[in-house]
């Protein structure tokens, strides 16, 4: 896969569709890799005339990964949104939307406040403010962020656990595509301290709230009903603080995407991008 070499980060990255189509980027959650995209969600994106690009964050996949020397956070949410400007510069494309997943979506948040000229719109999937006021996950979900196992095949299968925990009931995917998945990724990048630095980035950051009051780009909010990790309510308070955003709660939804739910997904970006004032779609 391509490299982009940034200031201090390389990205390891994918394109997809039409060079001079709308452009699409998105952005993963904690820890995960740019292969992880459905399939069905990428391609159906494609069909609906826009370049998707994936890229693995910094400290994920085969991007650049980071150290703690100097004991305190070597990067920030913001750092993050810069190399998603950084990636569109490197393809010269001026101007795209940006949807991000979970953590994803808010270092999407981030790209439409500090960036505005080059984003059409914001499309944040069952992610958040920061707002602490919102609900936390329980404990025993919160737990499952930061478990570790003795052995590569343990982590797998622990890793395969958490997708079933955090999945979408009404989507389920079976113990051996999860498995088959967990392996895949295992086998491609395995960071564990990467996930930590990722995590201390989102925690530095606190409330965005007051910050996206002012966002004036058209956003959609996508959100499960039934996410065990960022509850509903988040998605509800992420569409509430951001004037005229759309909000889509989906019904069975955890925090993933399984390739089955990938098809309604697609439907409701493709509608929302096609609103967005400024777009050459058909």
């Amino acid at each position: 896969m391509p490299m982009a070499d940034l200031n201090d980060v390389s990205l390891c990255y994918e394109t997809y569709g039409n060079r001079g189509d709308p452009a699409i980027v998105l952005i993963r959650g904690l820890g995960t890799q740019l292969t992880e995209w459905p399939r069905a969600l990428v391609d159906g994106l494609v069909r609906e005339g826009l370049e998707v690009v994936v890229f693995d964050n910094r400290d994920a996949g085969l991007s650049t990964q980071l150290t703690d020397a100097t004991g305190k956070p070597p990067y920030r949410l913001e750092d993050m949104a810069d190399d998603v400007i950084g990636l569109l510069d490197h393809l010269r494309i001026e101007r795209a939307h940006i949807l991000g997943i979970s953590l994803g979506g808010m270092i999407a948040q981030h790209v439409a406040l500090e960036h505005r000229s080059r984003v059409w719109s914001l499309i944040s999937v069952m992610s958040t403010t920061g707002n602490p006021d919102l609900p936390p996950a329980s404990p025993e979900i919160r737990a499952r962020l930061i478990e570790s196992a003795a052995t590569p095949e343990a982590l797998i299968v622990l890793n395969a656990e958490n997708r079933e925990v955090f999945g979408s009931p009404a989507y389920p995917e079976s113990l051996d595509e999860r498995l088959a998945a967990a392996r895949s990724a295992y086998r491609r990048s395995d960071r564990p301290d990467g996930v930590a630095r990722q995590m201390r980035a989102a925690i530095a950051d606190g409330s965005r709230v007051v910050r996206l009051r002012t966002l004036s780009a058209p956003t959609l909010v996508i959100h499960g009903a039934d996410d065990p990790l960022i509850p509903v309510a988040a998605g509800r308070d992420t569409a509430a603080v951001i004037g005229g955003a759309q909000l889509e709660i989906i019904a069975g939804m955890g925090h993933n995407i399984p390739e089955a739910l990938a098809p309604r997904i697609v439907e409701i970006v493709a509608a929302f991008v096609r609103g967005v004032p400024t777009q050459r779609l058909p």
